[in-house]
């Protein structure tokens, strides 16, 4: 059991059911909560005897009306950073009064991203990179969110400071797990990634994942339409796709199932039942 897991067991406490941003609570025992989208917040650090994460992250949290046109002004909007924490102690205290990401209704998104960077495509320090997309199923969306995020802040990713952030998307047929990095070109950091997400999320081989440029994203003013797709029967067999074969709009049906986590045949749907 690693430190995560271990002080999970101590510090677990009641959930709230929403998410935690109550107006009457400023802070949640070390970790900052914030209420608003103003630049006044206190510097968070680890307190005395707490185990200092590698990077402050900080949550946040959007929501949008599908019907209406997304643009960069509107995102920035309805985006809301709701706190940041600097220990393991503080995020679980801080996580346990989240909404879990499969309680969440309608057009939905959880970011967690290191301290200073925003979860926008046109950020500094997001604007060379891109992202690698799942595509879940109903019903897997908080469990897997849980162990991507201990991926991450557990560093599981040896890829030094090319990991942005993580994003769980909530959608009405399927939900959308994501993870950001900095440098899109950087092919053999990008399949690093790829394959450390396959091993945490214990990922059946001939899982679809989908990867796309946030250069793209603003081409398309879409997060999730025309993305490249990789898949393999093999670990070692993953091959880009081109653009004239890559996922969009008009995805059949059977590309739609096999990219919801990338279940192609009833055995490997079963063989995810646990999740």
């Amino acid at each position: 059991m690693n430190q995560f897991e271990h002080l999970k067991e101590e510090d677990a406490e009641e959930r709230d059911d929403v998410v935690s941003t109550r107006d009457d609570r400023s802070d949640v025992d070390g970790g900052t909560v914030n209420n608003n989208n103003n630049n006044r917040r206190k510097a968070v650090s680890p307190a005395a005897g707490e185990h200092p994460l590698q990077y402050n992250y900080t949550f946040w949290y959007s929501r949008r009306t599908p019907s209406r046109p997304a643009n960069t002004q509107s995102y920035e909007q309805n985006i809301r950073q709701i706190g940041t924490v600097a220990s393991v102690e503080q995020f679980w205290k801080f996580y346990s009064h989240l909404v879990r990401p499969g309680d969440l209704t309608g057009h939905s998104d959880f970011h967690l991203f290191k301290e200073g960077i925003k979860p926008m495509w046109e950020d500094e320090a997001n604007k060379n990179g891109g992202k690698w997309i799942i595509r879940l199923r109903k019903g897997l969306a908080s469990r897997f969110w849980e162990n991507i995020i201990l991926a991450m802040l557990g560093e599981q990713f040896m890829v030094g400071e090319e990991i942005c952030g993580v994003v769980v998307s909530i959608r009405f047929q399927e939900d959308i797990l994501s993870i950001w990095n900095k440098t899109a070109s950087d092919q053999v950091t990008t399949s690093r990634i790829r394959d450390t997400l396959r091993r945490v999320l214990n990922l059946p081989p001939n899982t679809i994942m989908e990867y796309k440029t946030h250069n793209d994203s603003l081409k398309d003013n879409s997060s999730f339409r025309n993305t490249k797709m990789t898949f393999s029967l093999k670990m070692t067999g993953v091959t880009f796709l081109n653009r004239a074969t890559s996922v969009g709009h008009r995805a059949t049906n059977t590309d739609r199932q096999q990219s919801l986590c990338g279940f192609s045949t009833p055995e490997h749907r079963h063989h995810l039942k646990g999740f």
